[in-house]
């Protein structure tokens, strides 16, 4: 730990000392068009080889010494601008791009410039251009951040229809997935068919494979930060979409012109009228809706003011027998602030509620299951530009977690009273990412977390099952503290102007566990959080990659390559119940896991056909005394090979096309090894845990989008779609049941979701 921290503060140490003749040009860079911060925008010094990228709030600062230079102001999309500038003071310069008219033909996986996926420090990060998410065919013809992601390298789907996804080798837990720094505890609507981002409120996706900057943590596996449009702050504008099930609609503009601005979108669901038109279905329920918020206000010059919220609701009902409903809440207000030209804050405040209620049962007797996970949080982030070579983030987070596992209650049922449990998650954190020399670009950080259990709870203490004491905090009180240490390091090597090498190291450590019988994500997903039983899961991710372009970064090349070692992973026993169970902590085991592949991503950029083809070949195992006789086995994400290939092509100025094929590897399952009878009735033996697969799972989407723009500049655009084309039929469960003519033989049933799903959206701007 001592030579860690030598280290890093010796890296730190680093940043050159800035003379009084150095000065610093700093500023905000928006679209002309709409007022809209632009992330990920690059300002180069020309003749220097120095240069800046601006945050997530559009701030730049490069410092230079006193003279004369040409900044050149670049961003996909844009036109690039040029402004000379005579640094004799420090200097603020606001600048605004204005969007290129032709626009790019940029695939999803986008960059902030061509060639940044060769120069660019970060290793396993991966950016969505949302403006390209609606031309990929997906199910239902819903346009999906989600479901876009999940064809990238190293990121697998749950399952059909899901949104739930796995990376490298982590589970759907193992996410931490942010809507305007707020996290997300179940990003999903009706049973994961749809995700919970509507896509018309989006401004920036990035996802990070396990090898994340200091300021994230919490998650072991993959960050997925999603970012909401701040509104138009010149004109009111909207647009709008009615597809077969469901209807979207967005509002945007000024609060007060070039000072502040607002957007409002919502969307719903609309499969409930269609049941009612049939007299057996008038009284069950099936839909969802979503409404997204952001307000922001300029101040002064230095200061600004954000606030942004989202609630999502899903209801499902079978007449009066049964309901649930569940559905997240999230609120953000942000104060940045430009401290100096040099250091730029950003101040969080954090609200987060996820809850589920499910009613079953007669008229007369009626059970009851709920849970929730609700979040107050405080973020403190500062970013310092010491020089034109680093940029130093550093800061603090502390969350206050109220966890209420689920609860069963009835008048036929005993009440199971589990009280909701108390925590605070906190980190401080600092993080540098240092252009060392004109070739060697290095980001390191060092984060420092803990989880404190407080008092209101009696914590039972369980050794394989079996309790051994119990703990009981009085309200108030602090009890048992796991304090973690969570170092980074991340280099890119630049071999020549087109290739590069990359290689990185972090360490994650997760707090928060969800315990779930299903692949996909479920309402009833319980999470819990550490406690004497439960440890905080580690684990260790090393990488290494290769990138190079070819023909001017018209196509672009990519391997990767990881190591993760993981420990303190979670699992049931062998016959575990956790439905009349007192306490489901005694119904867990935990022990290692490993988890290494290869991921290959070839991308075409340019041109009028653009797209990619991934591959992912990996392998992922848990080690749980207790579990397949002590030896490794499966996990259940466990897929050795997945393939996609996604291609858009521009048929016209009006017309584009596009289509999809995935292939994977069947999900690792647990089949019946052999069965007895036991009073005329069958029971199925089952030996090894996740020892067989599923059938290989593909299938072929296609998809055209016709767009028209009309005289006033409004935009209409209808999407077609067909999701699996020849009709595959991919499996989503087996089941075993006996040969009606002869019990001593098995059957096996295949349930299979979708066929050919055909869609057609209408959309348009006004």
């Amino acid at each position: 730990m001592y030579r860690i921290a030598l280290t890093f503060f010796l890296l730190l140490a680093a940043t050159r000392t800035i003379a009084q003749s150095r000065y610093t040009v700093s500023g905000t860079l928006t679209d002309k068009k709409n007022g809209e911060t632009l992330i990920g925008a690059t300002i180069y010094v020309l003749g220097s080889g120095g240069g800046s990228a601006t945050n997530a709030y559009g701030f730049y600062s490069i410092t230079l010494p006193a003279g004369k230079y040409h900044l050149l102001f670049r961003m996909v999309g844009f036109k690039a601008d040029t402004v000379e500038i005579d640094l004799r003071n420090n200097l603020k310069l606001n600048q605004s791009l204005i969007e290129n008219a032709q626009g790019l033909n940029e695939v999803v996986i986008s960059a902030k410039k061509k060639d940044d996926n060769v120069h660019e420090a970060r290793i396993g990060m991966e950016k969505l251009s949302v403006s390209r998410v609606a031309k990929i065919p997906v199910i239902f013809g819903e346009k999906d951040i989600l479901k876009t992601a999940q064809l990238l390298p190293g990121i697998k789907s749950a399952g059909e229809g899901s949104s739930g996804f796995f990376v490298r080798g982590g589970g759907a837990d193992q996410n931490l997935i942010l809507l305007d720094e707020a996290p997300v505890y179940n990003a999903s609507h009706l049973l994961g068919f749809f995700s919970t981002f509507n896509s018309d409120a989006l401004k920036d996706v990035t996802i990070l494979k396990g090898n994340s900057p200091a300021q994230y943590g919490g998650r072991l596996s993959s960050v997925l930060d999603v970012k909401m449009k701040d509104g138009s702050n010149q004109n009111y504008n909207g647009s709008a979409g009615i597809g077969l099930i469901s209807s979207r609609a967005s509002f945007e503009g000024p609060i007060s012109k070039d000072r502040g601005s607002f957007i409002v979108s919502g969307r719903r669901t609309y499969i409930d009228l269609f049941l009612k038109l049939s007299p057996d279905n008038k009284e069950n329920t099936l839909y969802f809706y979503d409404l997204n918020a952001k307000a922001n206000y300029r101040i002064s010059d230095k200061s600004r003011l954000f606030f942004s919220g989202y609630t999502g609701q899903d209801v499902l009902g079978i007449g009066k027998s049964f309901a649930v409903n569940w559905g997240n809440k999230t609120a953000t207000f942000r104060w940045a602030y430009e401290v100096s030209p040099r250091l730029f804050s950003n101040a969080s405040f954090i609200f987060s509620d996820y809850n589920y209620k499910m009613n079953f049962g007669s008229s007369n007797s009626t059970s009851r299951l709920n849970s929730k996970i609700q979040d107050l949080n405080v973020k403190e982030e500062l970013t310092w530009y010491p020089n034109d070579r680093n940029t130093v983030k550093f800061g603090f987070n502390v969350i206050r977690h109220n966890l209420v596992p689920t609860r069963l209650t009835g008048r036929d049922s005993a009440e199971v009273a589990k009280k909701g449990r108390n925590s605070y998650e906190s980190a401080v954190f600092i993080n540098n990412t240092w252009k060392a020399t004109e070739k060697l670009s290095l980001d390191y950080g060092l984060r420092l977390s803990a989880y404190s259990l407080l008092g209101g709870d009696t914590y039972r203490i369980f050794e394989k099952g079996i309790q051994k004491d119990s703990v009981v905090l009085a309200p108030g009180r602090l009890g048992k503290t796991y304090l973690n240490p969570e170092p980074r390091l991340q280099a890119n090597y630049n071999i020549d102007e087109s290739s590069s090498v990359k290689a990185g190291y972090a360490r994650n450590t997760q707090h928060l566990h969800l315990l779930s019988n299903s692949t996909s994500a479920s309402p009833t997903d319980q999470w819990f959080g550490d406690s004497y039983t439960i440890k905080p899961e580690i684990s260790d991710q090393f990488s290494l990659g290769y990138a190079r372009n070819f023909n001017n970064s018209k196509y672009q090349m990519s391997v990767e390559v990881y190591y993760k070692s993981l420990q303190n992973q979670i699992d049931y026993k062998d016959g575990a119940d956790i439905s009349t169970s007192r306490d489901v902590e005694s119904e867990l085991l935990f022990g290692s896991g490993r988890a290494y592949g290869a991921e290959f991503l070839i991308k075409k950029t340019q041109g009028k056909l653009t797209g990619w083809i991934g591959y992912t070949l990996a392998k992922t195992e848990r080690q749980i005394n207790g579990i397949n006789n002590n030896r490794w086995y499966n996990a259940r994400q466990d897929r050795t090979h997945d393939i996609s290939v996604v291609g858009v092509y521009e048929l016209s100025s009006k017309w584009s096309l596009s289509g999809l094929w995935i292939y994977g590897t069947g999900n690792a399952v647990t089949l019946p090894r052999g069965k007895y009878q036991v009073g005329g009735q069958s029971v199925f033996v089952y030996t090894y845990r996740n020892g067989d697969r599923l059938p290989a799972y593909h299938r072929l989407d296609l998809g055209a989008t016709y767009t028209r723009k009309k005289k006033n500049g409004h935009e209409v655009s209808w999407n077609f779609s067909l999701y699996n084309a020849y009709g595959r039929e991919n499996p989503y469960t087996l089941s075993f049941e006996d040969s009606k003519s002869d019990p001593t033989k098995t059957v096996i049933k295949q349930t299979t979701l979708f066929r050919w799903i055909p869609s057609v959206t209408y959309n348009f701007k006004f």
